[in-house]
């Protein structure tokens, strides 16, 4: 007689399972990077150029282009932080209301769970069958992800969320920085420009590659965008040098 085979099989959809969040955990964390660098190149290369429109001064370029990435970075961070830090302690929240009702009134949150099972498709008996084996092996983690769609071992961290997005700003404002004091006088601001366009485009690629849409409006839009706003900080910046300021 063949043996029959062990209940081995349940564990190749938890690591897909598994496989599918990460990669989901990562594209964000990818965007929020790529968002990042793209405000740091568009908000200090619209401050440096703003600048130079008023004045050719390495030294006044570079305190303004320091300046602007340093109280940046740390204004993505600090906001970063207080963002994810308000949804950390709504996801906490709503864990520890889940957990109360379980322990209160654990048929009908039961109940609950198996109609949600239903609702996504599942035969009452099936959704039944599974919701109690779902209750049976941690009711908390079912309810937290099928309910609430939170995996109560991956909630959200404020301080990684905050270092990323103060490496991501300070990656981005460092091209329009080093492009702008590091090239002669003759040459910086095209230099500046064209670099920033560049990024831009980089940046809109990137975007737009990592949300499954088309690249060339997303590439277009973001040149355009910071193309705007260094005309206007730099047409700013010499009316405010003609004038004297």
């Amino acid at each position: 007689m063949t043996e029959p085979p062990e209940p081995s099989a349940p564990s190749a959809p938890a690591a897909h399972d598994e496989a599918h969040g990460g990669l989901g955990s990562r594209l964000n964390w990818l965007r929020a990077a790529v968002l990042g660098a793209n405000d740091g190149v568009v908000s200090t290369a619209g401050l440096v150029v703003g600048v130079a429109g008023a004045t050719e001064s390495g030294s006044a370029l570079l305190t303004a282009g320091l300046s602007g990435l340093l109280a940046g970075s740390m204004s993505m961070a600090a906001g970063e932080y207080v963002s994810v830090s308000t949804q950390r302690d709504s996801e906490k929240a709503a864990l520890a209301q889940e957990r109360r009702e379980l322990r209160e009134r654990p048929a009908a949150e039961l109940d609950e769970l198996a109609a949600l099972l239903a609702d996504r498709g599942l035969s009452p008996d099936v959704a039944r069958e599974a919701a109690e084996q779902l209750t049976a092996r941690d009711a908390l983690r079912a309810h937290a992800r099928v309910e609430l769609g939170i995996d109560p071992d991956a909630l959200t961290n404020p301080w990684h969320a905050a270092g990323a997005s103060f490496l991501a700003f300070t990656a981005g404002a460092l091209l329009p920085l080093l492009a702008i004091v590091l090239p002669p006088p003759s040459a910086r601001l095209w230099v500046t420009v064209l670099s920033v366009l560049a990024a831009l485009a980089l940046t809109g690629w990137s975007s737009a590659r990592l949300g499954a849409a088309p690249p060339g409006r997303a590439v277009l839009r973001n040149m355009a965008g910071g193309a705007l706003a260094m005309a206007v900080t730099y047409g700013a910046g010499s009316l405010l040098g003609a004038a004297g300021v």
